[in-house]
């Protein structure tokens, strides 16, 4: 496959919005920041395909040619995310049907069934005819196919294929109606051409929740065919080139795992919201990064100032962009991409952030930024390319997980699968020690730790996955709302946490749910009973609370208040030669602060290197070397000490050593020295 030898830097382009004259400009504006990539024509169909199976393709050689003689590459996007008006008036099938029942007319963007016939059909001819055009173009870095994905639609064409989609899966109504157990409520199916889609007009989406997860289920799977509908075609013009689409920032809709095992290489988009803590970024950094094993990914979209479609859109601080950016590199992103390039003069994202305001010149502040940036990633070159962070901690995430739990009537409203996941992500990243997001697929291989969250559902194979590591030495800790619920969201029959209770030595009998402004108290036991030590003797905790049975387990802790005061409420088991830590509740932040602290202390793991708090530390190794990212998110300097070792600044090319002080929202990029 075709490698880059650079950061790729830029983002994209809309060239067909503009004149000639605007274009050179551009040019001359793109290599004055060190722009070296452009993604185009993302939303250009209707121009390449003005009427069915005319192509004009003139205008796009001419600019494509144009960027390569300005020694830029592309990105080139098939631009199937938005398709022309007379294949939504011709062919009306190809639009979606809503959770309504509506059946919506041409608009939007993604506004397609991934499921219609005539889509795939057109959408494959215009890829097909950029394939024989470009795909052995000197300028051609990459493919970028269509754009984020993840309409849900409820029309004929969807209906017909998920029964079609049950059948294979289920094999015989009998096996469905017992997979969906649907003696409850009466709902047994005597064949599967009476299965309805989970809409508004029979409340399946809310009130059947084995139905709604097949069907989620169902559109990742159908959007993977639209996919690879179009990749396949791309492959077979030319194999070398990388082929990635860009994931959405709100990440929910498909299962990310099962989606990017069908591309290339992982392509996101972060815009994160103003409020976001740096934590929160940065985990889903590290999701788009495990979601290949630990491969690099390319950041596809980013603002270059402030977006538009928030309720607030604030500006950028000075220096936030190359924060965010760099962020980005620290976590496993190859790229460093905006939306972007130039302002539209019109449209819903007129007044989005881009590198060329509508002032239409470089003298501006974000431009200022942009090539000053531009100017430290060229000379930084390809030192952490491909680069992988090595971690001993691993996090499960699981998006049939993510959406069985919080598609469950109860214990609480307020269930929050990926803020619970971020609790636990975060004293690690505090603590900067690095972290890699796993699937229930992964091997646990090579890992001391493993945290799992709110393992609600319990996929075949993983409880034997979890207890193979813990009897062979590792650390497993689990939470409330584990081990309850098999892959259609029947419960396990027995104690809680199920398949997990033996691990964990314990039963959980009842589980309480508190009000928004309930607390209760989480009391440690004395150093020598618990045998841990934590700073302080009780810590608040909410949501949810376990009421516990040992069987086998010390209590680490138990609850202060309610009828179950006494009861423990965090547990460890020692396990094999490994050991399991359950919490039974939702503790406040400094509690887990601590209990992740003793438990990496435990399996020997140490902060790469010691820092002050807000500097956010990672490393990247590829054949080249090891690339140590220092970020500091802090509004004041602070320090970092890299003790006798020996790193080279990659912008400035100088020795870094010692304990080294960053400016305010400053970072440091230094490769090791090997003689170290």
């Amino acid at each position: 496959m075709k490698k880059a030898d650079r950061i790729y830097y830029g983002g994209d382009y809309n060239p067909d919005q503009w004149d000639d004259a605007t274009i050179d400009e551009d040019m001359r504006y793109f290599k004055e920041a060190g722009i070296n990539l452009l993604t185009l024509p993302v939303f250009s169909w209707a121009k390449l395909e003005p009427d069915e199976g005319v192509y004009d393709f003139g205008w796009l050689d001419r600019i494509i040619d144009k960027i390569w003689e300005n020694g830029i590459y592309v990105c080139l996007a098939t631009p199937t995310t938005a398709q022309p008006a007379w294949l939504s008036t011709r062919y009306p099938e190809v639009l979606p049907v809503d959770i309504q029942g509506r059946k919506r007319t041409h608009g939007m963007r993604v506004f397609f069934c991934v499921n219609s016939l005539k889509y795939r059909e057109r959408a494959a001819a215009v890829a097909e005819e950029m394939a024989k055009r470009y795909a052995h173009h000197p300028a051609l870095a990459m493919w970028h196919v269509s754009n984020e994905y993840g309409t849900y639609c409820y029309c004929p064409t969807c209906q017909a294929k998920f029964r079609l989609w049950l059948r294979r899966r289920y094999g015989t109504i009998e096996e469905l109606n017992k997979r969906w157990h649907t003696s409850f409520w009466g709902r047994i199916l005597t064949s599967f051409e009476e299965v309805t889609l989970p809409t508004e007009l029979n409340d399946d989406y809310r009130f059947n929740p084995a139905i709604q997860l097949d069907y989620m289920r169902f559109v990742t799977d159908s959007t993977i065919e639209c996919f690879q509908n179009e990749y396949d075609v791309l492959k077979k013009y030319n194999p070398e080139i990388p082929i990635q689409t860009n994931m959405s920032g709100f990440i929910k809709k498909l299962d990310q795992f099962a989606m990017t095992k069908h591309l290339d290489i992982v392509g996101w988009d972060n815009y994160p919201w103003p409020t976001d803590p740096a934590y929160f970024i940065a985990m889903k950094h590290d999701i788009m990064r495990g979601l290949k094993g630990g491969q690099s990914y390319v950041l596809t979209e980013q603002s270059p100032n402030q977006q538009n479609w928030q309720p607030y859109n604030k500006l950028k601080r000075p220096g936030e962009v190359r924060l965010l950016s760099y962020q980005a590199m620290a976590h496993g992103a190859d790229t460093c991409l905006f939306f972007q390039m130039r302002q539209s003069i019109a449209g819903q994202e007129k007044f989005h952030g881009a590198v060329i305001t509508h002032a239409g010149h470089n003298n501006t502040r974000v431009f200022r930024e942009t090539a000053a940036l531009g100017a430290e990633l060229e000379k930084i070159g390809q030192a952490f390319l491909e680069g992988r962070v090595k971690a001993r901690v691993g996090m499960i995430l699981d998006w049939n997980n993510w959406w069985a739990l919080e598609l469950s009537s109860g214990p609480s409203q307020d269930m929050d699968y990926l803020k619970t996941f971020s609790k636990y992500y975060k004293p690690f990243y505090e603590k900067n020690i690095p972290v890699d997001v796993l699937s229930t697929e992964s091997s646990l291989e090579g890992y001391s730790v493993i945290v799992a969250p709110m393992l609600y559902m319990m996929k075949d194979g993983i409880a034997e996955k979890l207890q193979k590591f813990v009897e062979q030495g590792g650390t497993l800790l689990t939470t409330v709302m584990s081990g309850l619920a098999d892959e259609n969201d029947r419960c396990i029959f027995g104690e809680y946490p199920g398949p997990l209770k033996d691990i964990l030595g314990i039963w959980v009998e009842e589980t309480d749910a508190l009000r928004p402004e309930e607390q209760n108290i989480i009391k440690i036991k004395d150093g020598g009973e618990s045998g841990m030590t934590f700073g302080r003797e009780s810590y608040s905790c909410g949501f949810l609370c376990d009421i516990i049975h040992l069987r086998g387990a010390r209590g680490l802790a138990s609850y202060g208040e309610d009828f179950y005061a006494g009861s423990p409420c965090v547990t460890r088991n020692e396990y094999g030669k490994g050991r399991s830590y359950y919490v039974g509740t939702q503790p406040e932040d400094d509690f887990l602060l601590e209990l992740t602290g003793l438990i990496a202390e435990e399996a020997g793991i140490e902060p790469l290197y010691p820092a002050a708090a807000g500097v956010e530390l990672t490393a990247r190794e590829n054949e080249r070397g090891c690339v140590v990212f220092a970020i500091n998110n802090n509004e004041e300097s602070a320090w970092v000490d890299f003790g006798d070792e020996r790193l080279e600044n990659l912008m400035t090319g100088e020795a870094v050593t010692g304990r080294t002080m960053l400016a305010p929202r400053d970072v440091i990029v230094a490769k090791i020295n090997k003689d170290n």
